[in-house]
Formats: structure tokens, sequence, C-alpha cells
């Protein structure tokens, strides 16, 4: 080779290895620090409670955009389970740092949340616990992050009780029943009903669902004539209860209570079609669990060093 060229060339390599030796210390310094990806996946987004969570996440996440990106999905209906395994094995591929999760159902859920938890995503769980004994099985530690929903829906009961006299007939309207948060409330209700001394004649499950709702309480006040009033696992199935006592035409006789304190019911309070609600403050549940879930990525934590739960608060609402 000629030595004029040689030179050239070892000329060359050595000013692009000075140059990278100075260049690549400021690109690193430049380097922008990695920003979380938090999945939020919510039960059915027709359910107004739903998506006031929603909303609120997402209104937190433009006041926080340089902290954290979020992707939000739900599903069409409450039993829609199927289509919720599916986001989460989406939010898997797509390499989320965390999923935060109101599963439609405590148990069946379970398995793709392991799924997610063994390709290193943090799981937050709020609103509808998942069932401790599946979560056992599986060898889970999935913190949940929500209100006591029994405690809440005592006291929805315990005021429905000051407005019923013992030996009352009730009914109840719950969720899922294989949904804990549906199981909490159902408990919560028979224990404020007990302690009253009314009688739970019947309970039965309207599936989160308003016509499905409207359904079963319509053939309540048909199989029990003498029932005084009616407590449903959510609002949307109390809408359903107070259009079933219309069209019975016992309106005035039969007391409704819910439970989310959703828009729609609101003007129900002040009329008194509706007695009482609890509010567990849909526009934040999904923010507290994005904070549970934050807080442990800063620290590095992994899923079996999360706390086991955060409870969130809730109250009970009645006519102002």
């Amino acid at each position: 080779m000629n030595k004029k060229i040689f030179s050239y060339f070892i000329g060359s390599a050595a000013a692009v290895a000075l140059s990278a030796a100075i260049v690549n210390p400021v690109f690193a310094a430049d380097a922008q620090p990695h920003k979380p990806k938090i999945a939020l996946v919510m039960k059915s987004l027709a359910n107004e409670f739903f998506l006031t969570m929603e909303n609120g996440a997402k209104d937190y996440q433009k006041k926080n955009a340089d902290k954290f990106d979020l992707v939000s999905n739900g599903i069409k209906n409450e039993t829609d389970t199927s289509s919720q395994i599916q986001i989460v094995e989406q939010m898997i591929v797509s390499k989320a740092d965390a999923i935060i999760i109101a599963p439609s159902d405590s148990k069946a859920l379970v398995p793709v949340v392991k799924k997610a938890v063994d390709a290193g995503i943090l799981v937050i769980n709020i609103d509808n616990q998942f069932d401790a004994a599946v979560l056992k099985d599986k060898g889970l530690n999935v913190p949940f992050v929500g209100p006591n929903n029994r405690k809440g829906a005592k006291d929805i009961g315990d005021y429905l009780a000051k407005h019923l006299k013992a030996g009352d007939e009730v009914g109840i309207i719950e969720g899922i029943p294989t949904s804990t948060n549906s199981q909490q409330r159902t408990l919560g209700f028979q224990d404020a009903m007990s302690a009253g001394g009314m009688k739970v004649v019947s309970v039965q499950s309207g599936q989160w669902e308003m016509n499905n709702a409207n359904a079963i309480a319509a053939a309540m006040l048909s199989e029990y004539p003498n029932i005084k009033a009616l407590l449903a696992d959510n609002d949307n199935m109390a809408l359903g209860a107070v259009s079933a006592i219309r069209a019975a035409g016992k309106r005035g006789q039969v007391q409704v209570v819910g439970y989310d304190n959703i828009e729609a019911i609101k003007p129900m309070l002040q009329d008194g079609r509706v007695l009482a609600t609890a509010d567990q403050f849909a526009s934040q549940q999904a923010v507290f669990g994005i904070d549970t879930a934050l807080d442990a990525l800063k620290a590095g934590k992994k899923q079996n060093e999360l706390s086991g739960s955060v409870e969130t608060p809730v109250k009970l609402i009645v006519k102002q």
C-alpha cells in the first residue's frame, strides 16, 4: 500500500475515534430517562363509573406528561371477560411497565395477570379485588388499591334501615357473583339489614347492568308484593330498579339504594327516587393505582416486594 494512503487511513481512524470519545459523553448526558408506560385496563366504559375513572386518569396524565405515558382500554360490557384478558395480553406484547386493572372477574383474570408479572410487568389491582385464594394458588402478590366495599355498603344499609322498620322485606340486586366487590357489597347490605331487623327475601344478580337489574327488580316486586326496599350493588342497577318500581306503580312505596354516586343518580337522590349511594371517588381510583405503580417503579421494586393493600376513601351520599 502507498505510504501516503496508509497514513491517511491511520489519521482518519484516529480522528473518528477521538470524535467518538468526545461526542458520546455528550449524547449520554442528553439521553432522556425511561418514561414508564402505564396501562389502565377497565371494565365497561358504557358504565358511567368507569368512564369517569378513565377521564380522571387521562386528566392526571396530561398534568404529568413528563412522568409517564398512559394507555387506557375498556370492555363492551361488564361480563366481557375474554376481551379483558385479550387487552392484558396486548399490554404484555407492547411491553407496558405497569398494568392498573379493574378486573371483570376476580378469578378468571388471575392467569393472565401471572403471565404479565412473569414478563416483568408490575400489576396493581383497583376497584374489584382479585380472589385471595386464587392469587395464593398462583403464588402472586398483587396489591389492591381501593375502598372497603363491605363497610361502604353497610353505611348505606344502615342509613336505609332508619327509613324502614323491623320485619320489613327487602331485596338485594347484586353484581357478578364471582366479583369480590359485589360479594363484599352484598355482605355489607346484609350486615345492615340483619342489624336493623329487616328480612332479606331475595338476592339475585343483575350482572352490574341496568337492563338486567330492571328485569330482576320487576320479578322481585311481583313475587314479593310487600317488599319495602331494593338494595343495588351499583348505581347502574339502581337505575334499573327505579324504572321497575315506576312501571309497577309503586313509586314512594319502595326505597332504592345504590353504590358509586354516578351523575345519573344525583337527580334521583334529590327527588327521592333513590335514598342513598356511596361515592368511592371514581375519578381518583385509577390515579391512586397509577401513583402506587409509579412509586414502585421509581424505587425499582419487584411485584413480590409491593405492599398488600392501600385503602381509599368511600363516603355515604344522601339528599342534600
